[in-house]
């Protein structure tokens, strides 16, 4: 059966110097010393015991992750996580599709964050040229190069521009297709980045400079710069990237899956690790609890066990159930904290703080003496 699809070619993509922004990140960001809030003595208990697992982890060298979702970018954490990157508290940063998009807008022009309900409205929410071209791009020459998601956009920020193929390069990798699986694969990547190329009338075998003036505020390109991975978890359609006419869910699928399996091999090295999980609602426990299964498949083969990890859920609902129970029985409003009944059932120990996640992260660095 054949289905009619919408043509992006038919839209209206506007310039995204023509959108109010609402975020700032001169005037929003939030720095590892700034004043917060304290935390509820029951979340301040759980982040005592965080950060001596964390010390504990450093000390053993074993891996402290970290997922969270797009409000942690927006609400101006950037500059935090860079600082917990450089001084060695975090060895594999996660997030959606959102997240990398708001990092990106903050480092190319300064702002992020548009009126929904009113360019919805007027059926140009998502619909900016700069946004879509460059995301995009970015992902399809990453994942020509066999780049991560997130790490194809941090060497866009880092870089501040793409280096766009030569067509002669890419004709030639196309014409390996059948030496091995491996190079179909790579063949199918240099297809997709020659018909962008084409289509798009590139510079071929150019640079083409993106110049972002506050990549310093960026946690993709410290992360790429630091050699961090920063992984990227997106789905199809959720994000305003999939809008443009340049958009290739192909390339984004070959970049996330590398993401995905960069993020499960972490977790298989947890046993002794930490992850935390701040605010990400769907994709911080979907994604692990199918890592943790895959890693403990094969950590049985070899007759070994991953339960010794420590995870810490940080949100803003309140819950007065006793996680190290269990879950709770399904009349019980927290049985219905989706993430808490996931992580619940992962093993190792699990604590949850309902805090915001400036108060959480910024109370954090102080525990474990980041200045």
């Amino acid at each position: 059966m054949s289905f009619t699809q919408f043509d992006r070619r038919a839209l209206d993509v506007r310039p995204l110097s023509e959108r109010a922004s609402k975020l700032f990140i001169e005037r929003d960001q939030v720095c590892v010393g700034c004043e917060h809030r304290p935390l509820s003595a029951r979340s301040a208990e759980v982040l005592c015991a965080v950060a001596e697992r964390m010390r504990a982890a450093r000390s053993a060298g074993r891996p402290v992750m970290m997922a969270f979702g797009a409000h942690t970018i927006k609400n101006g954490l950037g500059p935090v996580l860079i600082r917990l990157f450089e001084d060695g508290w975090i060895q594999h940063c996660a997030t959606n599709g959102a997240g990398v998009i708001h990092d990106w807008e903050f480092a190319f022009q300064g702002k992020t964050s548009e009126d929904v309900r009113r360019y919805t409205d007027e059926g140009q929410f998502g619909i900016w040229e700069e946004t879509g071209f460059h995301l995009n791009l970015a992902l399809v020459l990453g994942a020509c190069d066999g780049l991560g998601y997130g790490e194809s956009i941090g060497r866009l920020i880092e870089g501040d521009g793409h280096e766009i193929p030569q067509r002669e390069k890419l004709l030639q990798i196309i014409a390996c297709a059948g030496e091995s699986p491996e190079a179909a694969e790579s063949a199918a990547a240099a297809a997709d980045t020659l018909a962008v190329v084409d289509r798009f009338e590139l510079p071929a075998g150019e640079r083409l400079a993106v110049p972002h003036a506050w990549k310093r505020y960026s946690a993709q390109a410290a992360a790429y710069r630091l050699g961090i991975p920063f992984t990227a978890h997106p789905m199809i359609g959720h994000d305003i990237i999939y809008t443009h006419p340049l958009n290739q869910c192909a390339a984004i699928g070959r970049a996330a899956q590398r993401d995905f399996l960069a993020f499960a091999h972490n977790v298989s090295r947890l046993e002794g690790g930490v992850y935390l999980s701040v605010g990400s609602a769907v994709m911080s426990p979907m994604i692990f609890e199918k890592s943790l299964s895959m890693a403990r498949n094969v950590a049985r083969q070899r007759g070994e066990r991953i339960d010794g990890h420590t995870i810490c859920v940080v949100d803003l609902a309140e819950s007065n159930w006793d996680w190290s129970q269990g879950e709770p029985p399904m009349d019980s409003p927290d049985y219905y904290l989706r993430y808490c009944k996931t992580f619940s059932r992962m093993g190792g120990t699990m604590h949850y703080a309902t805090a915001d996640n400036r108060d959480f992260l910024l109370a954090l660095c102080d525990a474990l003496g980041v200045k």
